[in-house]
């Protein structure tokens, strides 16, 4: 019989999400992007992705004060989270 030889095991990969904000309403010209480890924002007006950048800074901090990261979120919560970190 003839010896088996050890499997190597795959490292566990990470789940994987992140957000993306897609502004239309540029009509500057100026190419804006902002990207983060799990976002990415593109386009918009000075303000508007000045707002996505917010909601998105608000949102993550909204998560580490829950405790979560945002693959563990679910949709519901995410929108809830996404609603209540919008400037108004």
């Amino acid at each position: 019989m003839t010896p088996k030889k050890p499997t190597k095991r795959k490292p566990r990969r990470q789940p994987k999400a992140a957000l993306l904000g897609l502004g239309l309403d540029n009509d500057d010209g100026h190419k804006r992007i902002t990207t983060g480890d799990q976002f990415a924002i593109l386009g918009g007006s000075a303000e508007t992705h000045g707002r996505m950048t917010e909601t998105v800074v608000k949102t993550f901090e909204e998560l580490k004060t829950r405790g979560k990261h945002l693959h563990q979120v679910e949709p519901d919560e995410l929108a809830e989270i996404l609603h209540k970190s919008t400037p108004r």
